[in-house]
């Protein structure tokens, strides 16, 4: 099988309960059947995810929630505010629910994706797709076919979609209780407080929130100050390349393709410069500090 396909040879493989990788406007997921127990067993095994590890439904309107969970008035104002978009909602899942997809919680996340092909795949499956990052498990997550293709060779076949527009996961919400905060992401928090109030925080279990993710093979070292790390780390004979950050952005939609380019370059040690707090920069500085964690510099 070729590795690039079709939308309707990808349709076919994820009926037949194989595996296809797809592009989101966030990053790239490894989807299979939600409602398939073995297909969704191939997941886990594919990347090396811990099985207790919850996964993200994804699915193509909000209209189809129900089948799965149970949306509630504040759910529904926020998934008519970002639906389709890179928001999660965790929600009490329906006993209909897999547990290989919930992680045996008695919640599920759903996402209803926004970008095109994504939508186009949801639409031609008819049903919801259980999605992480088509990676291998606390790897640097992948925004573009060629990144997944690196990951998995000729184990897993991909839809072609382009470069993902925003370039870091979805911000998750968990709407078990009162509205918490899971993982900062794609929508910023602001903007979700707007209509909810403050978020509180919470210990569920939730996709890329590992203390150690999204994590180069090249030691990360966060700075406010690289030039002045980076000159520090080569008066001591270490080769460095930096990550500059930017504006939000544009910062978010590369900041896995930079990670994995200066990743090759083989020097001992990255140097990221950290983002602003607000907005989408909470979300970069958040996966930027689980990419560095238990590091040695």
């Amino acid at each position: 099988m070729a590795m690039r396909i079709s939308l309707t040879d990808g349709v076919a493989v994820l009926k037949t309960g194989g595996l296809l990788a797809f592009p989101t406007e966030t990053v790239y997921g490894l989807g299979a059947d939600a409602s398939n127990p073995l297909a969704v067993r191939q997941i886990f095994a594919m990347k090396g995810r811990p099985a207790d590890h919850p996964l993200i439904v994804h699915l193509a309107s909000s209209e189809a929630v129900g089948d799965w969970g149970r949306l509630g008035a504040v759910g529904q104002a926020l998934a008519a505010a970002f639906w389709p978009g890179p928001l999660t909602l965790v929600l009490p899942r329906q006993e209909s629910v897999l547990d290989e997809v919930t992680g045996g919680l008695q919640t599920v996340g759903i996402r209803v994706p926004s970008h095109p092909t994504a939508q186009a795949l949801l639409q031609a499956f008819g049903g919801g797709l259980a999605a992480p990052s088509a990676n291998r498990f606390g790897r640097v997550s992948p925004t573009t076919a060629a990144h997944v293709l690196s990951e998995f060779k000729d184990a897993v076949p991909v839809l072609e979609g382009g470069a993902c527009s925003i370039g870091v996961e979805s911000t998750i919400i968990d709407l078990s209780g009162p509205p918490a905060l899971l993982r900062p992401g794609g929508v910023p928090v602001e903007a979700i407080e707007a209509i909810t109030g403050p978020l509180a925080s919470s210990s569920t279990r939730a996709p890329g929130t590992l203390a150690t993710h999204y994590a180069p093979r090249t030691a990360l070292l966060l700075s406010r100050n690289p030039a002045v790390d980076a000159a520090r780390l080569r008066e001591e004979g270490r080769t460095v390349a930096i990550l500059a950050a930017g504006e939000d952005t544009e910062h978010a939609r590369r900041l896995y393709a930079e990670l994995r380019r200066l990743d090759d370059l083989g020097v001992d040690i990255l140097i990221a410069e950290l983002a602003g707090e607000g907005g989408l920069g909470r979300a970069i500085n958040d996966r930027l500090s689980r990419a560095a964690a238990s590091r040695e510099h």
